[in-house]
Order: structure tokens, then C-alpha cells, then sequence
């Protein structure tokens, strides 16, 4: 569990619920039909600009990264890598099938090394898996700044909605204050939902992906000189650079 993610969604709404029931009636900023346009429609939006399978996609793995993904540390895999090839130099890569590998990236890549593949193969298969994982996490990064971008936009078609009917409603002043509360509220809405959840989650998600390309990246060499039978030292100089 992404413990930062959850603390700053935990905060920020607590806050924000603090500064409303300090200053008025709670109640007063719960409305459905302002949930219905922003909520309703941005989602709604969102999806028009992707495919089904691609939205559905992008929300899980979007969801689980900003969650649940822990990045592994790079001082780890390189250490794991000076391991590894003392082992490949001193019983050759056969004495690799057994050693325990957290990581499936790089069990996947030594034990393509232990099967005796080519190392064009290798570097090849591994270069493809990474760009694959990658392009699927940017897709779950695109979908949330998409969202976090129409929300905005439809708290501002919530508040004209709103407009229009207190204009509709002139010749009753007592409607006029309760139709622009009304207005104003889905401004609020769509402002939450932009800058305290999904772009916030957005910019994590992107941060996210560019340190699993360098994760990815770093095992892709390590697996490499593993199996060219490089010497530790100078295998641990190549990968802290």
C-alpha cells in the first residue's frame, strides 16, 4: 500500500470537510444533481476519448499503481545483479536456475539465461516486455490526467446549468440565493475532483512509470552482463552510472 497516496486523499478531504462544517451547514454542499453533472459527465467524456477497453484498463492499473505498486530500489537490483554474476562467473549460468528472485522481470531474463537462449533473444524479449509495461502504465496515466482535466470544464457546465435556472427564477427573490449556491457548488466539485484526486494521482502515476523504465532498464543490463559473464566489480560500476 502506497501509504503517501492514501494519507494525501485522507488529508485533503478531512480538511476540506473541517473548513466546511467550521463555516456552514454541511448539507448545504451535497447535491445530487451537481454529483450527477460533473461525476456523470466527466467520467462520461473521459470515455469517449478512449476506447472501452483502454478506459476499463487505464482505471484498474491507474487504481493499483497509485495504491498498491512499491517501486523496487535500484541499490537492490544492483546489488541482487553483483550477486547473481559471482555466482554465473564461479558455477556458470546453470548455478542460477535455483537462486530466489523476487523480481519477475528478472527471473524472467536469467532464466532465459540458465535455458541457453541467444543474447539478442534475450535483450530483445526483455526490451519488449518493458515497452509493453510501460506503454500500459501510460495509458492508466492518460485516462486519470483526461479526467482530471474534463472536471474542471463540467463544474462549469453545472454552474451555467444553475445560472440559467436562477435567471429563469428572477421574479422570486427568495430562489436567487439557493440557485446560485446551487451553481456554485459544482464548481467546487469539479475542482476536487481535478486537483485533490486525479490529477495529483496523475502526476504519481507518471512518476511512477518513469522510475519502473529505470528499474526495467537496469535489469535489462544486469541481466546482460550476467549472462556475458562480466566481472562483478566492473558490472556494478556500469550499473550505478
Amino acid at each position: 500500500m502506497d501509504l503517501a497516496t492514501l494519507l494525501g486523499l485522507v488529508l485533503g478531504f478531512t480538511l476540506i470537510i473541517l473548513a466546511i462544517v467550521t463555516s456552514a451547514d454541511l448539507g448545504l454542499f451535497l447535491s445530487l444533481p451537481s454529483i450527477l453533472i460533473v461525476v456523470g459527465g466527466t467520467f462520461a467524456a473521459a470515455l469517449i476519448k478512449f476506447r472501452v477497453q483502454s478506459y476499463l484498463t487505464g482505471i484498474k492499473e491507474g487504481v493499483s499503481s497509485a495504491f498498491f505498486d512499491r517501486s523496487d530500489n535500484p541499490r537492490e537490483i544492483i546489488a541482487l545483479a553483483n550477486r547473481l554474476s559471482r555466482i554465473a562467473r564461479r558455477n556458470g549460468l546453470l548455478g542460477l536456475e535455483d537462486e530466489p528472485i523476487d523480481n519477475p522481470f528478472f527471473q524472467k531474463g536469467v532464466q532465459m539465461c540458465v535455458d541457453g537462449s541467444a543474447p539478442e533473444f534475450i535483450q530483445e524479449v526483455l526490451q519488449k516486455e518493458m515497452l509493453l509495461t510501460i506503454e500500459r502504465k501510460s495509458v492508466a496515466e492518460k485516462v486519470f490526467r483526461a479526467i482530471g482535466d474534463l472536471a474542471p470544464a463540467f463544474g462549469m457546465i453545472g454552474t451555467l446549468v444553475g445560472l440559467i435556472a436562477m435567471l429563469n427564477n428572477l421574479d422570486d427573490p427568495t430562489k436567487l440565493g439557493p440557485g446560485m449556491a446551487l451553481a456554485l457548488i459544482t464548481t467546487l466539485y469539479g475542482s476536487v475532483l481535478a486537483q485533490l484526486i486525479f490529477i495529483p494521482l496523475a502526476d504519481k502515476l507518471e512518476m511512477k512509470s518513469d522510475e519502473l523504465r529505470n528499474n526495467m532498464a537496469l535489469i535489462v543490463d544486469s541481466v546482460m552482463g550476467i549472462y556475458n559473464g562480466m566481472n562483478p566489480q566492473i558490472l556494478d560500476e556500469l550499473l550505478e552510472t
